[in-house]
């Protein structure tokens, strides 16, 4: 039971990274006026959120630092938040959050490391 729970919490971390991402496409899309512009930011912005999560926040990162760990993670999760909250979707970002904290915390108190 206790890999059922690992497995469940590692899926569910790794859901809400797709989320955030595309929440920040919705963002991207919902903030632009200009015709060109809309499509350059509502795939431009997830993509150097993707980027950025590759090279200092996934499990193989290119450049492996606590800090650059957690700066990445609060910048597109935090980007992420905000992004709906700024487009006017506030409760989805209210419960992105609450699930985003839950997930993370069952993580920790499982000792699961990402």
């Amino acid at each position: 039971m206790l890999e059922v729970w690992k497995w469940a919490n590692l899926t569910l971390a790794f859901v809400m990274e797709l989320v955030a991402l595309a929440a920040l496409g919705l963002w991207g899309w919902k903030t632009a006026d200009a015709t060109l512009v809309k499509p350059t930011l509502a795939v431009g912005v997830p993509l150097l959120a993707a980027l950025a999560w590759g090279l200092f926040a996934s499990p193989n990162a290119t450049f492996d630092h606590p800090l650059l760990t957690l700066a990445t993670k609060v910048v597109v999760f935090g980007g992420a938040a905000v992004g709906l909250w700024a487009v006017h979707y506030r409760a989805a970002a209210v419960v992105f959050v609450t699930v985003l904290v839950a997930n993370l915390l069952a993580i920790r108190l499982g000792h699961l490391t990402l």
